[in-house]
């Protein structure tokens, strides 16, 4: 009889902890870490990724591959794997496939993917993406892109690292999160459409697209003010991708949310101009974050000493509380409407 009491004893005690080890972490104020995004961490790193020495950036290029290189090195210094079920950062676009469209003589290219495991819902995936490819060197000039899209790219790697000390101080994501730089977007928006025709994680696992594409500028319209970000697509597909971005940008950044581009009629098409559109092909709710363009879009004057590092911390700081409550909200955005 006293044995048996015993074993019970034991067994009431182990049921505890494995109850208590799932017990949903409290990741209601993402305040900290959003702080953690900092101008001078950003300013640091494009002052690398858009500098001469990466050569303009060019899809497949030295300079590109170069960068590639030191961004892997920061994922790597803060301690933040390549994704499971791959063999290393890269995910590797033969030349082939950058070429089928329109044969523009590219060479072999890769996109670069970090990855943060969810604790709760491992099999959900949420991807943030930025293309770190630029228009390279014309006439002997380098042109090195630090908005289009410098200040994308540096501003996933700095959300990444956020992510990761919330991790590491047990405010880890219950999703999982994708950190994917995708290549060739100057050329068709092929580094995306890569992944989405091969994607690392089942698409129908695959929650939303945050995209950042040029974020560290203004543009004319809005002359007297860097506080706003244009948002565009949340709403194409999901009301609720749409009511969490303003409410996130609500309670913790108060950006003004410019939806002027977000209208299926506005003859720019951004919508269908930058690397969120191949996940929204995909029936994936996607929201794209941009500044507009301005006097030095893809032109050589577009260097890191123009960029409003202000203006690209608090923009990368709504990305990272749209990820923070899309990771760790108990459902994911309902699918309510379908691509136009």
């Amino acid at each position: 009889m006293k044995k048996i009491v015993i074993l019970l004893l034991i067994a009431t005690a182990f049921s505890c902890k494995n109850a208590q080890s799932v017990v949903s972490k409290d990741n209601s104020d993402p305040t900290k870490y959003m702080n953690a995004i900092t101008s001078n961490d950003l300013k640091t790193m494009l002052y690398v990724v858009a500098s001469d020495e990466m050569e303009g950036r060019d899809t497949g290029s030295k300079g590109q591959k170069k960068a590639g290189l030191y961004m892997i090195e920061q994922y790597k210094k803060n301690k933040i794997s390549f994704p499971k079920g791959a063999t290393d950062y890269y995910q590797h676009i033969p030349a082939a496939f950058l070429n089928a469209r329109r044969n523009e003589n590219l060479p072999d290219s890769e996109n670069i993917w970090a990855f943060i495991e969810g604790s709760e819902k491992p099999d959900e995936v949420l991807v943030i993406s930025a293309h770190y490819d630029h228009v390279g060197i014309k006439n002997g000039e380098v042109y090195n892109g630090a908005d289009d899209d410098g200040s994308g790219t540096v501003a996933v790697m700095e959300i990444a690292k956020a992510f990761a000390k919330a991790k590491k101080e047990g405010h880890g994501p219950k999703r999982s999160i994708l950190f994917l730089h995708v290549t060739g977007e100057e050329h068709g928006l092929h580094g995306s459409r890569y992944y989405s025709e091969n994607p690392l994680f089942p698409i129908a696992n695959t929650i939303t697209d945050i995209n950042i594409d040029m974020i560290g500028r203004r543009d004319v319209e809005h002359a007297n003010t860097n506080n706003y970000v244009y948002v565009i697509g949340a709403d194409r597909l999901s009301t609720d991708l749409h009511n969490i971005t303003v409410a996130q940008n609500e309670k913790y950044t108060k950006l003004d949310l410019d939806f002027k581009f977000n209208d299926p009629k506005d003859p720019n098409h951004f919508y269908e101009r930058s690397d969120h559109y191949n996940f929204a092909k995909h029936g994936i709710p996607a929201v794209f974050l941009f500044n507009g363009v301005h006097e030095d879009y893809h032109g050589k004057g577009d260097e890191p000493q123009k960029i409003e590092y202000d203006a690209l911390t608090k923009r990368a700081q709504l990305a990272f509380v749209i990820a923070w409550e899309l990771a760790n909200r108990d459902a994911r955005p309902v699918v309510d409407k379908t691509i136009k």
